[in-house]
């Protein structure tokens, strides 16, 4: 009765509201029954709701992985949510060209063309801002002293992939800048670096990150590069002391990818026997971790991750394989 119910309501387009209503009652009586997540797929479609129904087009492709309608439904939303998408960064688009926000402009047309290359408004937007942004942009630097000129310079080299030429002008600005320890020389010794690291030089890298970190020990970005360039000249106790350091820290303020860097450096060092559990992407996600691995495996990540967090990271009660994280589990 309630399947019946729902795709009247779905298929007609009346009763949205009261399609997803009927569509995710039918899926709570019986969560196999896989029409149910396509009706209700199709009544969230109607009312706009595209994220939505694509999550429970998900829900449905568990049940049934190799279900063509419901793969059919999932690549139609994700179409229309790019559409979407594409229409709100381009009125964001027209309001910064508006307020005069010409380099936030110029980012937002990016990223719309990257959702819809070739589009043309986006692109005759683009066309119109470009050279009022080149013009302002070339004010803004001949207005700076010659240090911050040199630093400019060395970032449009490093845009361009020059990271040669980036080296000279980034080495003229820290070496007409008497105080090492000031943000603009930071910059330059920390942007120099990842050049040094694009052409494999890590006795550089290594050295300019260190500068960066005499003056603010807690540039996660020098140290996650400094424990890179370590472990490439296979100094490998250095590079584990910087990745303790990093996962020390609160993990919102590292970012995903650096604690992915250093939860993996660890555990390859301190817990080569685990690594093997860890083949996608670590993220704290009890979900994705069931889905990505068994249960079991889906536990061994979490309990590494509870101890990597503990507050106290000395009293952390390490296992030296798996064997015994999963004996203490039971």
């Amino acid at each position: 009765m309630w399947d019946e119910a729902a795709e009247d309501g779905i298929i007609h387009y009346y009763f949205p509201l009261n399609a997803v209503y009927l569509g995710r009652l039918c899926i709570k009586v019986n969560k196999k029954f896989i029409k149910g997540y396509f009706r209700l797929a199709i009544a969230l479609r109607a009312l706009n709701k595209y994220k939505d129904a694509i999550d429970n087009i998900k829900m449905g492709l568990a049940v049934d992985p190799g279900n063509a309608d419901l793969k059919k439904q999932a690549s139609e939303m994700e179409e229309l949510m790019r559409k979407d998408r594409v229409m709100v960064l381009i009125s964001k688009a027209k309001e910064q060209m508006q307020s005069g926000h010409l380099k936030d402009c110029l980012a937002t047309c990016d990223r719309a063309l990257a959702l819809d290359a070739g589009n043309s408004e986006i692109v005759k937007i683009k066309r119109s801002v470009e050279p009022k942004f080149e013009a302002a942009e070339k004010r803004r630097v001949m207005s700076l002293p010659k240090p911050a000129r040199d630093k400019e310079a060395g970032d449009k080299c490093y845009k361009l992939a020059d990271f040669e030429g980036a080296i000279e002008a980034y080495t003229r600005c820290i070496d007409a800048t008497a105080d090492k320890s000031s943000e603009l020389c930071i910059k330059a010794y920390s942007n120099r670096s990842a050049c040094h690291k694009q052409l494999s030089n890590f006795d550089g890298t290594i050295a300019d990150c260190t500068a960066v970190l005499d003056t603010d020990i807690n540039n996660v970005k020098s140290l996650v590069r400094r424990a890179q360039a370590f472990e490439a000249v296979e100094r490998y106790k250095s590079a584990l002391q910087d990745v303790k350091y990093v996962l020390s820290m609160p993990q919102s303020s590292v970012g995903q990818a650096n604690w992915s860097y250093g939860m993996r450096r660890r555990l390859k060092k301190e817990f080569p026997c685990m690594i093997r559990y860890f083949q996608v992407p670590l993220q704290y996600d009890e979900r994705k971790a069931h889905q990505s691995r068994s249960a079991t495996q889906g536990w061994a990540l979490r309990y590494t991750q509870k101890h990597l967090h503990s507050k106290d990271v000395s009293t952390c009660i390490w296992q030296s394989s798996v064997d015994r994280a999963l004996a203490a589990h039971r």
